[in-house]
């Protein structure tokens, strides 16, 4: 630990210009970038403050010390083109291809979580008759699932998202199922509920193949964000469409919204 390393051998030594020298050097000698330096002293502040409730230390010695400014980066995301080229990776003449056709297309054109996407049961997508709105109910408390549920809401869906699900649901969910009780609506290769890890592989595959290797599940739903707010879409309706509890979090698209998507 630092302290050792400059004969600090009694909590009593230990004050708040010490640890505001070990800042600098580490800023200063060892050129550790803000975000580094940001996350070591919040560790200090739980370790010290951890002292001070056994009544080791009485001071607050990192409490005050200046935090370095941690610069926004911008959500990596996607293209519509590139998206597009996600998409032509996927064989649909498969039974694989059919069901990850329908998850790339909900999760690009919904912004939905990973984790809500593979919690989904049948009866939480309302497909309707040309014409009329079809939609996905997120968030819907199942009972094997209770523990993972979140904030409930409906999303419509597109014709093209509709289109892919409908193929899905006709052509490749009955020969993956292989229990007429099984309600999950995106099954594995066993016939269970696909797990986000599976989703996650699945994913990684197609990313490898459309030359995006950094590509991760979460970056289509920033995508998803990015691509509402260059379009116009207000704010505060992008952050009911994302689930978000508080507005603040969806600013942080707001912000970048106006750079087109990164090459990855």
């Amino acid at each position: 630990m630092f302290l050792e390393q400059r004969g600090i051998v009694q909590w009593e030594q230990v004050t708040r210009e010490r640890i505001a020298d070990h800042v600098c050097v580490m800023r200063d000698t060892y050129g550790y970038r803000p975000t580094t330096i940001a996350r070591k002293l919040a560790a200090y502040k739980s370790f010290f403050r951890h002292l001070r409730q056994k009544g080791i230390m009485s001071e607050d010695v990192v409490g005050h010390v200046e935090t370095p400014h941690v610069e926004k980066e911008p959500p990596q995301f996607l293209t519509l083109e590139q998206i597009q080229h996600l998409f032509e990776q996927v064989d649909t003449t498969t039974l694989a291809g059919l069901r990850d056709m329908a998850m790339l297309h909900l999760l690009s054109a919904t912004g939905m979580r990973t984790s809500e996407i593979v919690s989904l049961n049948l009866n939480d997508i309302c497909l309707q008759e040309e014409g009329e709105e079809s939609v996905v109910y997120v968030g819907r408390v199942h009972d094997e699932q209770a523990e993972h549920a979140g904030r409930e809401r409906t999303l419509p869906l597109t014709a093209t998202v509709v289109d892919a699900l409908s193929h899905y649901i006709r052509d490749g969910r009955p020969r993956l199922a292989r229990t007429p009780v099984e309600q999950s609506l995106f099954l594995n290769h066993h016939g269970e509920r696909l797990t986000r890890q599976g989703f996650w592989l699945i994913i990684k595959g197609y990313a490898r193949a459309a030359h995006v290797e950094a590509l991760t599940p979460h970056m289509l739903r920033h995508s998803f964000a990015m691509l509402m707010l260059q379009e116009g879409k207000e704010l505060r309706s992008v952050q009911e469409l994302l689930g978000h509890a508080h507005i603040s979090t969806t600013q942080v698209y707001n912000q970048f919204a106006h750079i087109g998507g990164r090459d990855l």
